[in-house]
């Protein structure tokens, strides 16, 4: 009985460390889901904020604006298309890695350029716009770059995938309408006559010979050849019929 007690204890606790294990994740799936939720909804507010700002305001604080939208409009792309490529392309992970790189680049100047939206000193703002103007340009070229580039490859292997597929459809039409390039008995053309064997020298006009026959016919050329009608055969003389007397010589 001490046995079964022990027994039904360690059932009791490994379920208890199963159902406390589950609920951990299933608490933190949610908090994850909860998380990017939040995220997604405060970059769409801060997306549609920079784009009315680009367009509302003018001078320095419109074209700081501008500059963080297009910087996270570009990095945003080219994230979603690296992420979404490496999953089936091993290759890309050592790309990611370089984007990712890039990304603290991008983050540092973004941070930057909302910290200078809120600076009240706009000469000194307006003098390091072209500074600030050329970083963005350069993050995005190579942002723009590397997206491009998976997109590049990714079509590329689908065209060859495509043309791999197309080919062997084609050879397997080809097989199953095998009945088509097989010529019919109609569609023969009839067997020739053999060619005569040429004249001996020094001989007459040689005639014309044939092919060796088959066995059949060489039988039959072997064989006797018989009348069509049986001929008539000499008649023995009846004894009431006189001898007939042979012609005097002199």
């Amino acid at each position: 009985m001490e046995a079964v007690g022990a027994i039904v204890a360690l059932l009791f606790v490994l379920f208890l460390v199963l159902g406390v294990y589950a609920t951990v994740k299933a608490v933190r799936a949610a908090k994850r889901g909860v998380d990017r939720t939040i995220m997604e909804a405060r970059r769409t507010v801060e997306d549609t904020t920079l784009r009315a700002r680009s367009f509302a305001q003018v001078g320095s604080a419109g074209e700081l604006a501008q500059l963080r939208l297009s910087l996270r409009t570009s990095m945003r792309a080219t994230q979603d298309v690296l992420q979404a490529g490496a999953a089936e392309d091993a290759s890309l992970k050592e790309t990611l890695e370089l984007f990712d790189r890039l990304s603290v680049h991008g983050h540092e100047l973004d941070d930057e350029l909302r910290r200078l939206e809120r600076d009240p000193d706009k000469a000194a703002l307006a003098e390091r716009l072209p500074e600030l103007r050329e970083r963005t340009e350069q993050i995005k070229k190579a942002a723009d770059s590397l997206r491009w580039s998976a997109r590049d490859r990714a079509r590329r292997f689908a065209n060859d995938d495509l043309d791999s597929l197309s080919t062997q459809i084609d050879m397997e039409a080809g097989a199953l309408r095998h009945w088509t390039t097989e010529p019919s008995s109609t569609d023969r053309p009839p067997a020739a006559w053999p060619e005569p064997e040429p004249e001996p020298e020094g001989g007459k006009g040689a005639e014309q010979t044939w092919s060796e026959p088959s066995g059949s016919a060489r039988r039959a050329a072997q064989e006797p050849t018989q009348p069509a009608i049986t001929p008539p055969t000499a008649r023995a003389p009846y004894p009431w019929e006189k001898k007939a007397k042979p012609e005097s010589t002199t």
